[in-house]
């Protein structure tokens, strides 16, 4: 699903001396805090920025357009900025070609605009690095460290007066660096998400890109095959397989009227591969109907329909929708929404005691998977149960070791037979459990700081997770028996103090954090969009869950849960969850005040 863009808010304020006439130099200020996360109004898309001339004189529309000239095909972001610069500066812009060029996003934090003796206007723009979107696609970290950028604007006028509106403004000491504003991100590409098959190729793993609204649709088969060929995002390699060596396009893809043909110069030897090839096409050209031809070295296979093969091999096997389930008093309970399926509790009664947290999933042939943190022997520690079980678990293992805190353990979803396995966080460090409840450490690439929380996505191959406060997302690799976690990658938020973390879409997280107070943001995989979906919690979330909205169970995006202050919301709507939403608890005494759900999550 496509949610509208935000704008982040441009009001301006002019700031004038006192006495008469125009002193000198006046400040003129333009506060956005929060860029494509404030909700000031909604952006339409569109496929080319606007021109130099399209905001006249107005200081803020053109800086907003200037940050908006990047925006396109690649192969034109240096003559669309130049076009924005005076010409006695385009030099200072040096240009690259081809896959050299690069974009550094920015989220607009503050704007300054001075006005000059000279009628040129001094323009300071604060800024938060957000990263480099790159010709394939995608965005790799930032790279630059710069928090302000500073560069002026003239008249584009030869002789000031009447024609001053017509000709709009020029750029002048432009930075050396193509900027574009997330704002400007969200209005002119679209948002693409790509597949490859895990490192033992088992399942699809999704990797974000971002493809130019200008780019036109029949060239879109064409685009989506090239960034297969460039193989996966840098992040992502550990945990996925990209094309075979040396894979190029022969020509460009064609086609047109329904039916797509695909040439690849590739090594045919193993037919799996080439037969996983064509899903993986499919899969990636999201819901485009139509035929695909896939050519190796000119030689035709089986023409596919597209829609049918996405039908034949889906995409997370073992999935359902979502059943809402909660801790109360100690065990596990349904939660009941009108409208919603509700099931069973899949554990028998003796299992289901002394319950702080849990995680429970689906496996193969709707095998159960059950990870709980249950009280210890004392009563400020904890332990990780784990059981599983054909139709529900009657046997639980417990960990050999007590822990002061552990978070909500999370199970990494499989398709095939071989044993569950989960991660958890248990004072600090990141642990894997197996189904017998054994925990072994996992080292993460990342300077030492606390561990506090981890989410794992729904094909099991990617994972979020909050260190220090911090945001990252990291690829995981299941070959063997062992679980290993690539080099994590951090993303940058307007959130800081993050405490939870879970997986709302394949391509967006749903964090919480504090943003001057504490808030839940929708934050995408690499950090670059994010909307606010809550900013009046009044009390910090110590627990979030959420259910990750896919293309093979359609059900609307946006559901999570979390836990603030011992008590318990739901969104979507948004409501208190309250005691009489728990089934199968006995009747409270006239008198008594009940007890709060806690720790709500989804089956899936």
């Amino acid at each position: 699903m496509r949610r509208p863009t935000l704008l982040g808010a441009l009001g301006v304020v002019v700031l004038l001396g006192a006495g008469c006439g125009i002193p000198a130099a006046s400040d003129v200020r333009v506060d956005g805090k929060g860029g494509a996360a404030t909700e000031a109004g909604v952006v339409s898309r569109g496929s080319e920025p606007p021109t130099r001339t399209a905001s006249g004189s107005v200081n803020e529309a053109f800086v907003r357009n200037f940050l908006s000239a990047a925006a396109g095909e690649p192969d034109r972001a240096y003559e669309r900025v130049k076009a924005f610069v005076a010409p006695e500066d385009k030099i200072r812009l040096q240009d690259k070609k081809g896959s050299e060029v690069a974009l550094n996003v920015v989220r607009l934090r503050e704007a300054v605009y001075t006005l000059n003796s000279d009628s040129t206007t001094t323009v300071k723009i604060s800024v938060q690095q957000i990263g480099v979107l790159r010709s394939n696609g995608t965005l790799a970290p930032p790279v630059a460290t710069e928090t302000e950028y500073e560069f002026g604007l003239r008249s584009a006028a030869f002789n000031g007066g009447a024609d001053d509106e017509r000709a709009g403004l020029y750029v002048i000491n432009p930075p050396n660096v193509l900027l574009l504003s997330d704002v400007a991100l969200r209005q002119y590409y679209q948002d693409e998400t790509i597949y490859f098959w895990s490192s033992d190729r088992t399942r699809l793993v999704p990797d974000q890109r971002y493809r130019p609204q200008a780019v036109p649709a029949d060239r879109r088969v064409n685009e989506v095959v090239k960034w297969l060929v460039g193989g996966p995002s840098d992040w992502l390699r550990p945990g996925v397989v990209g094309l075979p060596d040396r894979t190029e396009l022969i020509n460009n893809a064609t086609g047109g009227n329904g039916r797509w043909e695909v040439n690849l110069d590739m090594s045919a030897d193993d037919q799996r591969v080439v037969d996983q090839l064509i899903t993986q096409i499919a899969w990636s050209l999201g819901d485009l109907p139509g035929e695909l031809e896939l050519k190796i070295r000119n030689n035709s296979q089986p023409v596919v329909d597209l829609s049918k093969r996405r039908e034949a091999e889906a995409l997370y096997p073992n999935t359902a929708g979502p059943q809402r389930f909660g801790v109360y008093e100690g065990a596990i309970h349904p939660l009941d929404f009108e409208g919603e399926p509700s099931g069973l509790v899949p554990l028998a009664p003796e299992v289901n005691r002394n319950v702080v947290a849990a995680s429970l999933g689906l496996a193969r042939d709707r095998h159960i998977l059950a990870a709980m943190v249950v009280t210890g022997t004392a009563r400020s520690r904890y332990r990780l149960a784990v059981g599983t079980g054909p139709e529900r678990v009657s046997v639980v293992s417990r960990s050999a070791t007590e822990f002061s805190s552990i978070s909500r353990p999370v199970w990494l979803r499989t398709v095939d037979s071989r044993p569950g396995r989960g991660l958890v966080v248990a004072d600090g460090q990141l642990y894997r459990f197996d189904e017998t409840a054994r925990m072994y450490p996992v080292p993460l690439n990342l300077p030492s700081a606390e561990v506090t929380a981890v989410a794992a996505g729904l094909d099991g191959q990617r994972v979020a997770l909050i260190v220090g406060g911090r945001l990252y997302v990291a690829a995981v690799n299941l070959d063997g028996g062992g679980v290993s976690v690539g080099p994590p990658r951090e993303l940058v938020t307007s959130l800081s103090g993050l405490t939870a973390v879970d997986w709302g879409r394949e391509d967006q997280l749903v964090v919480a954090g504090s943003v001057g107070q504490p808030a839940i943001y929708e934050i995408s995989v690499d950090g670059a969009l994010e909307t606010p979906l809550r900013t009046d919690l009044g009390a910090k979330v110590n627990h979030l869950a959420a259910y990750p909205s896919n293309r093979s169970v359609r059900v609307p995006s946006g559901a999570y849960m979390y836990e603030a202050n011992g008590v318990a919301y739901r969104s979507s709507p948004f409501e208190r969850i309250e005691p009489g939403r728990v089934r199968g608890i006995a009747p409270v005494p006239s008198g008594v005040r009940p007890s709060n759900p806690t720790a709500p999550f989804f089956l899936y």
